[in-house]
């Protein structure tokens, strides 16, 4: 018994690890809305290291459509300015010589439609993740019955992953659906 609830707990671990790497990848998806976390995977070059850009400047969204980005060192602002065009994030960064200011486009329609394809493949690899993990706790568990853990316990651990596994792939479902939402709404 002690091992089905060890096999039971290292899978929840495992469908909780894909339901937050999914909350991960949602917020790298921009719904229109300036949000700080549209800029978290630049990476500057500071002084000869690649370094987050939250690491070297402050990140501030003032309103919905612009985000401003003043570096802790003026010598920065090129460097910067260069490593958002790189990212290629589909904005245009301005500098006035103290931060550089970016205005967040608004979404046209087929964006948002490429957005939404974009999530819902996001919410795919994650259910992908949640029945492997399903399918690793059911493996673990036929060969507790092979080295002699009696067939009924067996088989009620097998119905219990499942319904972990509906859960999980249930909480998906409502991330995508409020992401997706989020995403349409104008």
């Amino acid at each position: 018994m002690e091992e089905i609830e060890f096999i039971l707990d290292s899978t929840k671990e495992s469908m909780n690890g894909s339901i937050a790497h999914l909350e991960k990848e949602f917020l790298n998806i921009r719904a229109g809305k300036a949000t700080p976390q549209m800029l978290g995977g630049v990476f500057v070059d500071y002084y000869g290291s690649q370094t987050p850009l939250s690491q070297v400047a402050n990140i501030n969204v003032p309103d919905a459509r612009t985000i401003t980005v003043t570096p802790w060192e003026k010598n920065m602002l090129h460097p910067i300015e260069k490593a958002i065009m790189i990212a290629n994030l589909g904005f245009n960064p301005m500098n006035n010589g103290d931060n550089i200011i970016i205005s967040v486009p608004a979404l046209t329609e087929e964006r948002r439609r490429d957005l939404v394809k974009q999530a819902k493949a996001e919410a795919e690899d994650a259910k992908i993740g949640i029945r492997n993990a399903r399918k690793d706790a059911n493996t673990e568990i036929k060969k507790l019955e092979k080295d002699g853990t009696s067939e009924d316990i067996c088989k009620t651990a097998e119905d219990d992953v499942q319904k972990l596994t509906d859960a999980f792939i249930r909480k998906i479902e409502e991330h995508l659906a409020v992401k997706e939402a989020e995403i349409m709404k104008v």
